[in-house]
């Protein structure tokens, strides 16, 4: 660090820094590398440049370089394993493996018909019951699944969208009986449900009703569970449809405009509901490319939020972020390849400075994931953490020529894209209109020529190719799982007050006609066992289904 303090940097630690370090420690007393020589907590332009206010200092507007001046010195990442499979009692104990791995928070899959906020004896749940992730039925199958698992103690994500009100609703009353209340809750619901009519598909309602229960968790959480994050807005799975990187981050930012917008429509303050909002962004091997795209990403949420909406809180400002490693970069080829992809775009989360971290195992290309596979896939996180010295000072490619090129790029051209939304009436429009989806098939398909025609090179697929005579051993969902799981929720509907469920789900769908918050009748319903189909089909008589386009 240069030794002459600009006025700015003296600023910066006085205001920023030192109340930050009084409040909590840096890891370690110092940080040096392996020759001895002390690492710098930022490195700073030599003296006499100017600090690019485009660039700013860590903790501070616009965030560039990252959202807590101290990031990984202070705390490292959460390393936030995705999991959930079969049943409840099989999830469960998974997440008990990881956590006795050094795992540090909890992140939950769920199977297609509960995304789709259908019961498992569905007809149409047929041969997807615990099939991509855990099915959960009832309250009964949450408290399984959380068995053992102080949620006290633990920061748990839930990959939920449609029903997502529902599923945050199971969770709160599990805790309620552990005894722990909801203002103790840490984690995050995804509730991104714009993202699922542009490129996923798990959606229920159409997208206007579906925003007015996303506003009702933002207003409620903003009172019970201050804690945690209401939504996780999400290009993870733009950007696994086959988008670039700056269609990633303009249409993620083009749906948290459009959540912000909705939620000051509903009489919410931007300052109150805004610092609990959060993102979640893939990553894939695209080394420099990834690491200027998380910083372009804070630095135009920090302005939009700042200008466009007149938030005045640095907490409203900051874009915090869960990263996946991207899973379309997988390969059944060769799948120990894999190993390092993931390795690779988890080092590039960590250098763009994310909040918490999944990494994706060698053979999710081929099926579920085994614990083997798993392991691993925690090890190279505390590999990064541990041995390489990634998180040992912040922003540590911050004023490389290209990164910071690359970072100016990316930012001008999402702006530009998100302007194009605005001019169209915004995403929920740009959705409708089918215009976010063919720019995103556009990519995909220009990818995929690419590929064909051996322009972009995947290792082991279109170049170095080998004949592979055995496959590894794939984790496999046992097929009496679906039986057993409706057997329960069976047993669930005998053993309940029927007349009590009744009642809580016609409140509910009368409820659902008006204007009431409605987290308050689903926590209800759900305390009373009615199950997420019951729930979701009083609320498809009054909104209806969106069919798609």
């Amino acid at each position: 660090m240069a030794d002459h303090k600009s006025p700015e940097q003296l600023a910066w630690e006085s205001k920023v820094l030192a109340p930050t370090l009084a409040k909590a420690p840096e890891r370690k007393r110092e940080f040096t590398d392996e020759s001895g020589l002390p690492i710098p907590r930022v490195a700073l332009p030599p003296d006499g440049d100017e600090i690019d206010a485009r660039l700013g200092f860590p903790g501070q507007f616009p965030f560039t370089r990252g959202i807590q001046p101290t990031m990984y010195r202070g705390r490292l990442w959460t390393m936030r394993q995705y999991a959930g499979f079969s049943t409840a009692e099989e999830s469960n104990a998974r997440y008990r493996y990881l956590l006795s791995q050094g795992t540090t928070g909890l992140s939950v899959a769920f199977d297609l018909p509960t995304q789709l906020g259908l019961d498992s004896d569905h007809p149409m749940s047929l041969g997807e019951v615990g099939r991509v992730g855990v099915a959960i039925d009832t309250l009964a199958d949450v408290e399984t699944l959380f068995g053992g698992i102080p949620l006290d103690k633990v920061s748990t994500s839930m990959t939920i969208n449609a029903p997502a009100a529902v599923l945050l609703a199971m969770y709160v009353a599990v805790a309620r009986k552990q005894g722990v209340a909801p203002g103790q809750l840490n984690g995050t619901i995804q509730n991104d449900v714009l993202k699922e009519y542009a490129a996923r598909g798990t959606y229920i309602f159409p997208p206007r009703p579906s925003l007015r229960l996303t506003t009702d968790i933002f207003a409620w959480c903003q009172k019970e569970m201050p804690r945690f994050n209401t939504i996780s807005i999400s290009g993870y799975h733009i950007r696994e449809a086959g988008s670039s990187a700056v269609e990633e981050v303009a249409f993620t930012l083009a749906d948290a405009i459009a959540y912000v917008e909705a939620a000051i429509g509903a009489g919410l303050s931007v300052d109150a509901f805004a610092p609990q909002l959060a993102f979640f962004f893939n990553c894939t091997s695209d080394l420099f490319g990834e690491v200027a795209k998380f910083r372009a990403a804070r630095r135009l949420w920090a302005r939009l939020m700042r200008d466009r909406f007149g938030a005045s809180s640095p907490k409203s400002q900051m874009l915090r972020f869960h990263t996946q490693t991207a899973g379309h970069t997988l390969t059944a080829q060769q799948s120990e390849n894999n190993v390092v992809r993931v390795a690779l775009q988890a080092l590039a989360a960590v250098l763009g400075g994310t909040q918490s971290l999944h990494t994706n195992s060698r053979d999710e290309a081929l099926g579920l994931p085994s614990e083997a596979s798993v392991r691993t896939a925690l090890r190279t996180q505390q590999i990064i953490a541990f041995e390489t010295g990634a998180a040992d000072s912040v922003d540590p490619l911050g004023g490389s020529y290209l990164v910071e090129e690359m970072t100016d790029r990316i930012e001008s051209e999402a702006a530009a894209l998100i302007e194009q939304i605005d001019e169209m009436g915004g995403m929920v429009a740009a959705i409708e209109a089918g215009f976010v989806q063919r720019r995103i098939e556009e990519s995909a398909y220009k990818v995929q020529c690419a590929i064909e025609r051996g322009e972009k090179i995947i290792v082991g697929v279109n170049k170095f190719a080998i004949e592979e005579t055995e496959r590894p051993a794939v984790f496999r969902v046992d097929p009496g799982v679906e039986k057993s799981q409706i057997d329960r929720l069976r047993a669930v509907r005998e053993q309940r007050d029927t007349a009590l469920v009744t009642t809580c789900l016609d409140r509910l769908e009368n409820a659902a006609r008006g204007s009431d918050n409605l987290m308050p009748l689903i926590l209800d319903a759900v305390s009373a066992y009615a199950s997420l189909g019951e729930i979701c089909d009083r609320l498809r008589r009054v909104f209806g289904e969106f069919k798609g386009g």
